[in-house]
């Protein structure tokens, strides 16, 4: 019998259904996510004072994980203090290690390393250490440290919002791992 045309399109058909299962499904974490407003520097963190004024990294980086995290829940609200007594699920942050001297790429690579704790419903569901480093990319000579170090802060929202789909304790995230 020869294969025909109705053959080639049935033949098609069954495959495309096949790989319709293989696909790969998005995680939706369901429920509120109640996150930090601002991610402060450890107490025994050194920050130029520049970066701290002119940076705006404390804010950022939970704003960064607030936009990446929203599409994986059904709403994220920003609080002043999230903490183990915060219902449902609550993440708190702090940025633990910094490396952001100005002068942009001209004074080396900058670095911002972040750890954070997931609550539900007032126990510990999952923690983390974060890291990202960057030499300012394509035309790096050219940025400023903010600028360089907000491009850290956002890869580290992305990181920190997948982790948030699959939460495990201890996890290593971007560059720590």
């Amino acid at each position: 019998m020869p294969f025909t045309r109705l053959h080639t399109i049935i033949a098609r058909i069954a495959l495309g259904v096949l790989l319709i299962g293989f696909a790969p499904v998005a995680v939706h974490a369901a429920g509120i996510l109640t996150l930090q407003k601002q991610a402060p520097f450890a107490k025994d963190v050194a920050v130029p004072e520049a970066v701290k004024k002119e940076c705006d990294l404390e804010n950022k980086i939970p704003d960064y994980v607030r936009i990446n995290a929203e599409g994986n829940f059904d709403k994220v609200v920003l609080i002043d203090s999230a903490s183990a007594g915060t219902p449902g699920k609550a993440l708190a942050m702090k940025i633990t290690g910094l490396m952001g001297k100005g002068g942009g790429a001209w004074s080396g690579p900058k670095q911002i390393t972040i750890e954070g704790t997931l609550w539900d419903n007032g126990k510990v569901a999952g923690s983390f250490l974060a890291t990202r480093f960057s030499g300012g990319g394509a035309f790096g000579g050219y940025k400023g440290t903010c600028a360089i170090l907000n491009r850290c802060a956002k890869e580290l929202g992305e990181d920190v919002a997948k982790w948030l789909t699959q939460p495990s304790m201890n996890a290593r995230l971007g560059d720590a791992r």
